[in-house]
């Protein structure tokens, strides 16, 4: 059993928490409006369809607890990360908010089984913070359920010299392609995806858990592919959420 796998158990397991003993839905919940259901948790949970609408209408700050290196190699769009030790990031989060500390704020980690949301949560909430929610499903399930990930420079250098499986497709026209891009690039142009120009991408079918990195001439055709993306079985892909042009002179700049 692939890790892809046992990520698309582990979601539909969640399902399992929403269903009542007669294995029918309360109020009609589907898997993307389930939480683990804690038993007396400190601080509240959000269900990815949620956490779709906080990154939509941005009415919280959505914090990453992972580590740096973590959060660099891919973390949902928009989120920020403290980049501090934990027994710094009370103090961290503290300054990101400004010491508003009635300002909305939603954690998440490495999947239901990670403690680094839920610790700190805790603390946040014992120093005072009064609203803190959890995304404890994490980004394990946020990537099995379709939600795209972005991808920092420091990330995506990493990986293009040590990651020799990892697969890049630049998203920018065939013309924009044919006059230079990273090497071993693919072309998948964003503005063909309309006409079925996915179905020619090389993606990799011998291993749906490969990274699949995107890129483009910016964010939003970048971001463009990822949503081509989003409702297929591959699981490990994030995009660069700035310019080619920043992209290839930062790898540029790192050999």
């Amino acid at each position: 059993m692939t890790f892809h796998n046992v990520i698309r158990l582990s979601a539909a397991g969640l399902l399992g928490l929403a269903l009542g003993s007669t294995g029918t839905f309360a109020q009609d919940l589907s898997i993307y409006q389930a939480t683990l259901g804690e038993s007396n948790p400190k601080t509240a949970e959000v269900s990815t369809e949620q956490m779709r609408r906080i990154m939509a209408d941005g009415s919280a700050i959505i914090l990453d607890t992972r580590t740096h290196a973590e959060f660099v190699a891919g973390h949902i769009p928009g989120a920020r990360g403290l980049d501090a030790p934990p027994s710094s990031q009370v103090a961290a989060a503290e300054r990101l908010v400004g010491g508003d500390k009635s300002k909305a704020l939603v954690l998440y980690c490495n999947g239901p089984f990670c403690q680094a949301s839920r610790r700190l949560a805790e603390q946040l909430a014992a120093a005072g913070f009064t609203n803190v929610r959890r995304y404890q499903l994490g980004i394990p399930i946020w990537r099995a359920l379709g939600g795209p990930t972005e991808i920092e420079i420091d990330g995506i250098r990493r990986i293009f010299k040590l990651d020799r499986t990892a697969v890049f497709f630049d998203a920018r026209s065939a013309d924009q392609f044919a006059k230079g891009s990273l090497p071993g690039t693919h072309n998948v142009p964003a503005d063909q995806l309309a006409s079925g120009g996915l179905k020619t991408a090389p993606l990799p079918e011998d291993d749906f858990n490969r990274r699949i990195i995107l890129f483009g001439q910016d964010a939003a055709q970048a971001r463009k592919l990822a949503d081509a993306l989003r409702e297929r079985p591959w699981h490990n892909v994030a995009y660069f959420p700035g310019t080619f042009e920043v992209l290839a002179a930062a790898l540029k700049s790192g050999d």
